[in-house]
């Protein structure tokens, strides 16, 4: 199922990493998984019930603990 969030709600929102990067819909080449990918650290936060978590604990892939520029 493909995420169906309004696109004024998708320019507001940021990934809550330390570059506060903008998100895209869609996990890595799947632009129907029910997720949105940051586009700098590539990190995907799940969207449940149409309500993004943006959660760093609840964010699937993206850079390594302790990698440069992450906490």
């Amino acid at each position: 199922m493909a995420v169906d969030l309004q696109p004024e709600l998708l320019e507001i929102l940021a990934c809550p990493c330390p570059q506060h990067a903008s998100l895209r819909l869609g996990l890595g080449d799947d632009a129907l998984a029910d997720y949105l990918t940051c586009t700098s650290c590539g990190r995907g936060f799940p969207v449940r019930d149409g309500i993004p978590v943006l959660l760093l604990e609840e964010a699937v892939g993206g850079p390594a603990p302790g990698a440069a520029g992450e906490e």
